[in-house]
């Protein structure tokens, strides 16, 4: 997780908001990603996303069984969907968003049975620090404003 917010960081630094994210299988790094949806003039440019299509292309295969995400900020419902056609095992996130999270947050997509892939997901991993760098970016966004 403390690779995922170096990534975060690098996203800040580049003006987007800060979220890394990194998948690993068999304790090797194979994607990563930070946030760069403004950066591309892409919606879909969200850490998860980046680091799910590099691992995509490192791999081989869009089918990614027997990875782990790790990410800053619990997953959006977008990137849930990736996870799940992407077929990973397991998704462990930072903070919680309780307004677009879709693994707790605002909603829990992971339940539901209906879905024809499970992934597990464990989030609160290093949240204070994931929790800190978004509200430190959003207050000094704030401020530049004012």
């Amino acid at each position: 997780m403390d690779q995922a917010l170096e990534l975060a960081r690098q996203a800040w630094a580049n003006g987007e908001v800060p979220v890394g994210a990194l998948v690993v299988r068999n304790d090797v790094l194979v994607g990563q990603g930070a946030n760069r949806p403004i950066g591309l003039a892409d919606p879909t440019g969200h850490a998860e996303i980046i680091a799910l299509r590099q691992a995509a292309q490192t791999l081989g295969n869009y089918r990614l069984p027997g990875c782990r995400l790790y990410v800053t900020l619990e997953p959006c419902l977008m990137c849930s969907g990736a996870i799940f056609h992407a077929r990973l095992d397991e998704v462990i996130f930072g903070a919680s968003d309780p307004k677009t999270g879709a693994a707790g947050g605002a909603v829990n997509v992971y339940t539901l049975e209906g879905i024809n892939h499970q992934t597990t997901v464990r989030g609160g991993v290093l949240a204070e620090t994931s929790s800190a760098l978004l509200k430190k970016f959003f207050a000094d966004r704030r401020q530049r404003m004012d």
